[in-house]
């Protein structure tokens, strides 16, 4: 059993003591470059907290896209290489919801204040469809 606090808290203390001292009183160079370390600190954050549940949510799509069970490792490449062969594409049920579900877990970690992120939240949410190809 791990003791607290957790990783993801540790980052977080740092960030925010980056944020409320350093960013706030420091010279406009030292701020932008606090301002960054905070970033790349919330983002291992997330990183951290949101991995796990992405990564097991990643691995049932693509094990029941392609019939089998295996490490995420594994079934990426064989999914991919399907792909790339013209086996898979975005007309197989599941390949366009895998494609949007995992772009949102990724973006949930590196951008998850970005509008048209929150905005396919908000449809998802709602009960919308992945996207269509429409080619």
């Amino acid at each position: 059993m791990q003791d607290d606090p957790q990783p993801g808290e540790v980052i977080g203390a740092v960030a925010e003591f980056l944020r409320r001292v350093v960013a706030s009183e420091a010279d406009p160079l030292l701020a932008f470059q606090a301002r960054v370390a905070i970033n790349a600190l919330e983002m291992v954050r997330r990183q951290l907290e949101l991995a796990p549940a992405a990564a097991a949510g990643e691995c049932r799509r693509l094990a029941a896209i392609l019939g089998r069970a295996g490490d995420l490792a594994d079934l990426d490449a064989e999914f991919a290489g399907k792909i790339a062969s013209g086996e898979l594409d975005l007309s197989t049920p599941g390949v366009a919801d895998h494609l949007w579900a995992t772009t949102l877990a990724k973006l949930a970690v590196d951008q998850p204040g970005y509008a048209a992120y929150r905005a396919a939240l908000a449809e998802r949410s709602e009960g919308a469809p992945a996207p269509e190809n429409k080619t």
